[in-house]
């Protein structure tokens, strides 16, 4: 009886997984189709760029805590302990948001003043970077719990608003990229206030609960090492929109973002919602020592992401051109040619994702640094070369080559075939000593 509702509520977290990224994904597919129809390559390109610049902070001042909350969560004994982790993981994150804020605003500055730009755009993207990880932090923490229903509604609502009021105030107010930032604020500043206030924990102010662990020092420790691995996540995912700006025009960027955008979406949420049904799973039955069902659970995972990508690949070289046709303008079918190679890449970047999960399980952090170390270096070096030599194809032919190495080298480390339990005690204390967070 046990194993079936523990079958059920897999299910169950499956099909909220499922819902919120399929709805997710068709607003932002709908909704690049008609932006795309608006505004021009050269704008599109650079309200990417400004994204960029939010997704840097995010990932590397905020998100590292956000995801040590969420791997932390299912050790929690009781309600008590969960609020004292929710406090710990808010506090580090507001005060790594304000932080990376202040230097995003600063560096905008300073870029305007010698290039006679305007600096508004850059305090706009620091207002979006804040919206953004107040977004993530309650997703996150949600999924940590297995809360997927109320995880998916708060990520379906902003997804479905950030596109229907940048359109509303493009339209209004013309094609200028501010417009589109405004709507991308306004839209996380409503569904996170909705989904704040109908989700947040109430606590019992009559029962204060009081924790022996020290919270505070475990986020540290697991999150430490994710900061410049989140790093080199953002050059992986989106460095190469920064060479290519350089090497060649915003409008190329457009381009490329908006094709890389489309592709990446079909791949990335398919394995999300793999990810969110199968990690918390994962996790758990780590934490409870079940390492035999962890182990299932894993393979499980990685053939599923394996058929997943052998099946979209296939289906993009025999349908880019109608993909094309449908969910962008006719001013951006000549990256139609990009599709195939960054399809590649997205899949091999899921694959190498999944088998590097016994690391994050055993919270071998460092490990999964040197991995993605592994895939920034050759990013680093085939992007510039291949921009250089290629222009945007070349762009795209770099993704399977990094991160097919990164996948390689992780699955190395990690070494999915094997079947191990989780470490205790001094071990663990021992391995993980000036460790401090990835994810």
């Amino acid at each position: 009886m046990f194993g079936l509702l523990k079958e059920r509520r897999l299910f169950g977290d499956a099909f909220w997984a499922l819902f919120g990224q399929a709805m997710s994904a068709c607003a932002l597919l709908a909704g690049t189709r008609v932006l795309t129809e608006l505004v021009t390559p050269d704008i599109y390109g650079q309200v990417a760029l400004l994204n960029g610049f939010a997704a840097l902070g995010v990932t590397l001042f905020s998100y590292p805590f956000i995801c040590a909350g969420m791997r932390i969560l299912p050790e929690c004994l009781n309600k008590g302990e969960r609020a004292v982790l929710y406090r710990v993981v808010s506090g580090l994150t507001a005060r790594a948001t304000a932080v990376a804020t202040a230097l995003l605003v600063l560096g905008g500055a300073a870029y305007s003043y010698f290039t006679h730009s305007d600096v508004w755009l850059f305090m706009l993207t620091g207002v979006l970077l804040i919206v953004t990880v107040r977004r993530e932090l309650g997703i996150q923490l949600l999924i940590g719990e297995r809360k997927q229903r109320g995880a998916s509604l708060w990520q379906t609502s902003d997804s479905i608003l950030r596109p229907v009021l940048a359109i509303s105030l493009v339209v209004w107010g013309g094609q200028k990229a501010e417009w589109v930032l405004l709507g991308y604020i306004a839209a996380s500043a409503v569904s996170n206030t909705v989904w704040s206030l109908a989700l947040g924990a109430r606590a019992d102010k009559n029962r204060p609960f009081v924790s022996t662990r020290n919270f505070k020092t475990d986020v540290w420790a697991y999150a430490l090492p994710l900061i410049p691995m989140e790093l080199i996540f953002w050059v992986n995912g989106l460095g190469d929109r920064y060479v290519i700006g350089y090497l060649m025009t915003a409008a190329e960027v457009g381009l490329y973002a908006a094709t890389y955008t489309i592709i990446n979406e079909a791949f990335n949420r398919s394995a999300m919602v793999l990810l969110r049904t199968f990690q918390p799973v994962y996790f758990q039955s780590y934490s409870e020592n079940r390492a035999g069902e962890g182990f299932r659970i894993l393979w499980i995972w990685i053939g599923c992401v394996v058929a997943l990508g052998l099946i979209g690949v296939s289906l993009l070289l025999v349908t880019k051109d109608w993909v094309a046709a449908m969910v962008l303008a006719k001013s951006y079918h000549s990256a139609v040619e990009l599709m195939p190679a960054i399809a590649i890449g997205c899949a091999l970047h899921a694959l190498g994702t999944v088998v590097a999960q016994p690391l994050l399980a055993n919270k071998r952090t460092r490990l999964m640094l040197l991995g993605r170390i592994c895939g920034a270096v050759a990013a680093a070096i085939s992007i510039p070369l291949m921009v250089k030599n290629y222009g945007l194809l070349g762009a795209a032919m770099a993704n399977p080559i990094y991160f097919g190495v990164e996948a390689l080298v992780l699955a190395m480390l990690a070494k999915p075939w094997r079947s191990v339990g989780t470490v205790h005690g001094g071990q663990l204390e021992q391995e993980n000593s000036g460790c401090e967070a990835t994810v």
